[in-house]
């Protein structure tokens, strides 16, 4: 799997963009980040989205990629995968003819642009050779991680998190993990207050997995806390970790 970071930042500002992982040019895990990065011709190939939570910072650039499709008069739909209850966010506050037209009868009911499908936790699904399993996390609205093997190599991504347990047996000996560190560890408080992580939480949840992937990737970090946080992973005694920053790319 070639793994290409659109962006993996816990906020927006200059240089840094929303969560986006983009796996062999074709499947997006979240979509926070894809027409400020992606050329026209690079957002055709992808044909699938499966999205983590319903908040903004994670699935605002599905209008746009939608618009960008349909200007273009290109036959081609993309898989808008996820909770029921992303789905149901999906439909009633964003896609909804208020606040952007209904992708999903344009150009029409029977070929649409968008196409959403409601997944459901622990199910395999198979993705053009992928096979991807949601796994539910601990965040302030329904979310879930990933699971995402293709051949013999295993991702996990968990989107946004606190404290949690059941992703963790998903991730022993797993070739990458991408997992979140938005806070430095001196905001403790307000990470356990909006369900997020701190470099010490992190570390604390690691020892929750029997065997250490081979990578173990952070993302989210907030922007204005960037430093400060790398300076606490690049203090940790942990092999194969280190902090993402966008444009990266891997070959897991």
């Amino acid at each position: 799997m070639k793994l290409r970071v659109l962006g993996s930042a816990g906020a927006e500002l200059p240089e840094f963009r929303p969560p986006a992982f983009l796996l062999d040019e074709q499947l997006l895990l979240d979509a926070g980040t894809i027409g400020s990065v992606l050329s026209e011709e690079e957002q055709w190939k992808i044909h699938t989205i499966f999205l983590t939570h319903s908040h903004l910072d994670h699935i605002r650039c599905i209008p746009a990629l939608a618009d960008n499709i349909i200007i273009r008069e290109q036959r081609h739909a993309v898989s808008v995968m996820g909770s029921a209850e992303v789905i149901a966010a999906l439909r009633n506050h964003l896609f909804n003819d208020i606040i952007w037209p209904d992708f999903t009868r344009i150009p029409s009911a029977r070929n649409p642009v968008l196409k959403f499908k409601a997944i459901t936790p622990y199910q395999e699904y198979s993705v053009n050779g992928y096979r991807v399993t949601s796994i539910p996390v601990n965040h302030t609205v329904p979310t879930v991680g990933y699971l995402v093997k293709l051949g013999g190599k295993s991702l996990v991504y968990t989107g946004d998190t606190g404290p949690t347990e059941e992703i963790w047996r998903y991730c022993s000996g797993a070739d990458a993990l991408i997992v979140e560190v938005s806070f430095p560890d001196s905001m403790k408080e307000l990470a356990l207050l909006t369900k997020h992580l701190t470099t010490s939480m992190l570390v604390e949840e690691l020892a929750k997995i029997d065997v250490l992937p081979k990578r173990i990737l952070i993302t989210h970090p907030k922007p204005q806390y960037y430093d400060r946080i790398l300076k606490e992973v690049e203090a940790l005694t942990i092999a194969g970790v280190e902090l993402l920053h966008d444009g990266s790319e891997y070959e897991i």
